[in-house]
């Protein structure tokens, strides 16, 4: 049964309800801990002061021993459970964050304002990027390389066989939409850019800093350390005298040893202190990736040739493990206590070496993987949200067919929608229309539904199909004052932009909207008019917004090449009404002279 919005909205308020009555739960058990580890303490200095006022005797020794030892068993506990409420606060966020953006359009995702770029062929136009945009409305990444790889497949158009398999990947990941929302929390309030530095550690710079740690003698003495320093504890407590001397002269050399490759050491830590709980993460949502049977190809691809023997995502676990023993040294006590007997900065470091070459190639390729399954995430929790979208049809040869087609920015309760088609051939279609009638808003929905079409998803239609072409447009000129470029330079450079892609792109598609605004109108007219020509020269088919009503008369000299469409309104009682509907031939109802009487100004 598919389901409808509503009932789509209903499940996550569903979850995100269990997933507070979680936290809640979470959030008592741990003050209930803080207060038994309290009592502990309490009860721990009672005893000492027993042992002070009547002395220490073996029932005190087993007294004494009891609330350390579970107070240590606690602050274990609290841990566990401090990580149990960390996640479930993630997963809670997640499943809010789609109801926000279901009820109210509000994402909490990057928005993609650091990928906008006025000079695009359309981005800018299309509202592709920034506040509001489509970036925003799918973009659920929260790592920089799935970010990267999202902005990349709405900067341009994939081939229709990459097309194809992306939107059998989306279709098979929505089918696990319940993990993906998992994968996200494991990923969530991490910074996006984490993850490029440890492929950057693991990468470039682990190899030469860990060339220390490859000399045979420190690797055999660093081995055969602990025994030593052990055994000569051990006979030092039972000989004494200069047993306990020869004891000082091992730590003071293992003390040296430490000292003599600090700088080494300190460089390795220093790139991955603290992160063994990130990494965790990591390799909790690569194991989800791999415990799956992928069917369709583009994921499989994801994966190379094969799996690894050992997972990658228990390579990540070992190595976060290391990490977290190299972490020991944060403790200054304890980090003394163990390089003195273990040497256990040189010894993590060597477990490093060791791991870096069984592990890291094929690690770097699963931290990879994360981006990718982040992009095609976003994907597949569009799809799951709105049920009542469709997968277009990739045609090979010319072809735009789209019944029902509307805006996906636009929210459901006002959204309008229209169905258009091309003909056979490229024609240049000129939309005349009323200010304020929905001239833009067709043109920006054509545009951005093939935005989404071409990056495999599914589009804001009944049904669509279509061919793939270079989307260029032509809508939000401006100037600027830094680069010294005036309306109409501004436009002049667009224009020009264009006539070189479509140029060397037999397969562009051209959005004009209201053409050389910045200057007079007979000028306008004829640039418009040659412009036109040009593009039925080119054979190159285009959306042309004008207010100009002369452009509409090209189509009695260019009856194949040109069609005239029109969103006009009503009026009544001096009222506007608008349908936003698109209809065809040139439009002969306007309402320039009723907004300006708003403002007061009359037209005789």
């Amino acid at each position: 049964m598919v389901k409808t919005k509503h009932s789509i909205l209903a499940d996550y308020q569903n979850n995100a309800d269990k997933q507070q009555t979680e936290v809640d739960r979470l959030k008592r058990k741990l003050n209930n801990i803080s207060f038994s580890r309290l009592g502990l303490f309490i009860a721990e200095i009672l005893i000492i002061a027993l042992i002070i006022n009547f002395g220490f005797g073996w029932p005190f020794a087993v007294l004494l021993c009891a609330p350390l030892i579970a107070f240590l068993f606690l602050v274990k506990k609290q841990t566990v459970v401090q990580k149990q409420l960390t996640y479930a606060g993630k997963l809670l966020w997640v499943y809010q964050n789609e109801i926000d953006q279901l009820s109210g359009g509000k994402n909490g995702y990057n928005n993609g304002e650091a990928y906008a770029d006025e000079y695009h062929p359309y981005t800018s136009d299309l509202d592709i990027f920034g506040q509001g945009s489509l970036y925003s409305f799918i973009n659920r990444c929260n790592i920089q390389q799935g970010m990267d790889i999202l902005a990349a497949n709405l900067n341009q158009p994939n081939d229709q066989l990459t097309i194809q398999q992306r939107q059998e990947a989306i279709v098979e990941l929505k089918s696990h939409i319940d993990e993906t929302f998992h994968f996200r929390a494991e990923l969530q309030n991490h910074k996006p850019g984490q993850l490029q530095v440890i492929i950057n550690k693991l990468q470039d710079q682990l190899p030469e800093q860990l060339k220390f740690t490859r000399k045979k003698s420190l690797r055999l003495y660093v081995k055969v350390v602990p025994f030593i320093t052990i055994g000569v504890f051990i006979l030092g407590n039972v000989f004494g005298g200069w047993v306990w001397q020869l004891f000082a002269a091992v730590a003071l050399f293992n003390a040296s040893l430490i000292i003599f490759n600090m700088r080494h050491i300190n460089l390795i830590h220093n790139g991955f202190s603290r992160e063994s709980s990130l990494l965790g993460a990591f390799a909790d949502t690569i194991k989800w990736t791999e415990d799956v049977s992928w069917k369709s190809t583009y994921i499989r691809q994801f994966f190379g040739e094969g799996k690894a023997v050992v997972p990658i995502s228990k390579q990540i676990l070992k190595l976060s493990s290391i990490i977290q023993a190299f972490d020991a040294r944060l403790n200054i006590i304890v980090g003394m206590a163990l390089n003195l007997f273990a040497l256990w900065d040189l010894r993590c470091s060597i477990s490093l070496c060791n791991w870096h070459d069984q592990s890291a190639e094929q690690t770097i390729e699963g931290m990879n993987r994360i981006g990718k399954f982040e992009e095609l995430i976003s994907f597949a929790t569009l799809t799951h949200n709105q049920p009542e979208w469709t997968f277009p049809e990739i045609a090979s040869a010319f072809h735009l067919k789209a019944t029902a087609l509307g805006h996906p920015l636009i929210p459901e309760q006002v959204r309008v929608y229209n169905s258009f088609k091309f003909e056979a051939a490229p024609t240049v279609d000129i939309v005349t229309g009323s200010n304020m009638a929905g001239k833009s808003t067709f043109l920006r929905t054509v545009g951005i539904n093939m935005t989404l079409a071409f990056a495999g998803a599914p589009v804001c239609a009944e049904q669509m199909s279509l061919s793939i072409f270079k989307v260029l447009s032509y809508m939000r000129i401006k100037d600027s004052l830094n680069d010294q470029t005036s309306t109409f330079k501004a436009e002049l450079n667009r224009l020009k932009m264009i006539l070189d892609a479509i140029q060397s792109n037999p397969n562009s598609f051209v959005l004009i909207d209201e053409m050389l605004r910045g200057t007079n109108s007979k000028d306008k007219y004829l640039g418009s008019k040659v412009f036109i020509e040009k593009l039925i020269e080119q054979k190159t088919p285009a959306l042309f917004a004008t207010h100009d009503l002369q452009l509409s008369e090209m189509e009695a000299d260019h009856a194949h090449q040109v069609r005239n469409y029109h969103f006009d309104i009503q009026i009544s009682e001096g009222e506007m009404n608008f349908d936003y509907k698109i209809k065809h031939g040139p439009c002969t109802t306007f309402n320039a002279a009723i907004l300006l009487k708003q403002i007061g100004l009359s037209l005789n």
